[in-house]
């Protein structure tokens, strides 16, 4: 049951930045992508940074979301180089 949590979460927080950053999602396989590397990423910040968010789904939502958030602002910026 914890992979589809993961998954699910991984989904909606890809889904929320993908909103967020560019007004749509990015289709179903590439939501559940961005929000697990941005869950992996926003733990890692979080953690780095000492920062508690909580425990639970809401907390696992939130770390996500900032994760992939992080992640579709730091793809944006190699974009623009490029």
């Amino acid at each position: 049951m914890g992979w589809l949590w993961f998954i699910l979460i991984g989904l909606l927080a890809g889904w929320l930045a993908g909103k967020i950053m560019r007004g749509g999602g990015f289709g179903l396989l590439m939501n559940i992508i961005v929000g697990i590397i941005g869950a992996l990423l926003g733990g890692w910040v979080f953690d780095l940074l000492s920062i508690e968010v909580g425990s639970g789904l809401i907390g696992s939502l939130i770390t996500a979301l900032v994760g992939a958030i992080l992640l579709l602002w730091l793809i944006s910026l190699f974009k623009k180089k490029s």
